[in-house]
C-alpha cells in the first residue's frame, strides 16, 4: 500500500509539472508578435521619404519641354499658312522673293494683312491682280518691310532709323506705331512670331518707301 501511495504521488507530481511547463510555454510564445508589428511599421514608413523627391521633378521635366517647342517653320512657310497674309504671300511669290524668306539667313518680317493690301490698293486705285502684275513696285515695296537681321519686339531701338532691306530707313515709336519714308504711319498689331529663320511682327498698313 504504502509503494502504491508512493507512486501515485509521483505521477501527480509530474503530471503537475509537466502541466506547468507547457504553461509556460504558452505564455511566451504571443512576446515575438510585437516585434514582429514594429519591423512591419519600420518598413512601411520606408517608401514614404522616397517618393518626394520624386514629385518635386516632374514640374521640371514639363517646362524644359515647353521651352523646346518654338519655331519649325520659315518666315515664307509662315506666311503661306497664315490665312490673314494670303496677299503678302501671293505678292512675294509674284516678285519672286519667297525663297528669301525660306533660306537660312536671319531676317525681321514686318507682316501687313490682308485688310493692310486692301487699304493701299484702295488708295492707290487697282486691283490686287494690278499690283501682284507690277514687278518694280513689288520688288522696291516688299523688301521694305524686312530687316537683315533678328529684331524681337524687346529689342527694339525706338525713335532710331533703321535700315530694311532696300536701303531704306523707316523709324519705331515706343507706342510701337512705324513711320516710313513718306511719313505714313503702321501699328504693329502682333509681335514675336517666331520662324527658323527670324521673326514676324505683324502691321495693319502697307509701309511705302520714297
Amino acid at each position: 500500500m504504502l509503494k502504491r501511495n508512493l507512486l501515485s504521488i509521483a505521477i501527480v507530481t509530474a503530471a503537475v509539472s509537466l502541466a506547468a511547463c507547457n504553461d509556460t510555454e504558452t505564455v511566451t510564445e504571443p512576446v515575438v508578435e510585437p516585434d514582429t508589428t514594429t519591423e512591419t511599421t519600420e518598413t512601411m514608413s520606408e517608401p514614404v521619404e522616397m517618393t518626394e523627391p520624386m514629385a518635386d521633378t516632374e514640374p521640371m521635366a514639363e517646362t524644359d519641354t515647353m521651352g523646346e517647342t518654338a519655331a519649325t517653320q520659315t518666315i515664307g512657310e509662315m506666311a503661306a499658312s497664315n490665312e490673314n497674309l494670303t496677299v503678302l504671300t501671293a505678292a512675294l511669290q509674284a516678285a519672286g522673293l519667297d525663297s528669301m524668306l525660306m533660306a537660312e539667313d536671319k531676317y525681321t518680317v514686318f507682316a501687313p494683312t490682308d485688310e493692310a493690301f486692301g487699304a493701299l490698293l484702295t488708295k492707290l486705285g487697282i486691283t490686287k491682280e494690278e499690283l501682284l502684275a507690277d514687278q518694280e513696285t513689288l520688288k522696291s515695296v516688299l523688301p521694305y518691310h524686312v530687316v537683315p537681321m533678328v529684331v524681337k519686339a524687346a529689342d527694339i531701338p525706338y525713335g532710331t532709323d533703321i535700315e530694311t532691306a532696300n536701303g531704306a530707313t523707316i523709324s519705331i515709336s515706343d507706342a510701337n506705331v512705324i513711320t516710313d519714308e513718306n511719313g505714313n504711319t503702321a501699328n504693329i498689331v502682333g509681335t514675336d512670331m517666331m520662324a527658323t529663320n527670324g521673326v514676324v511682327h505683324v502691321i495693319d498698313t502697307v509701309l511705302l518707301p520714297k
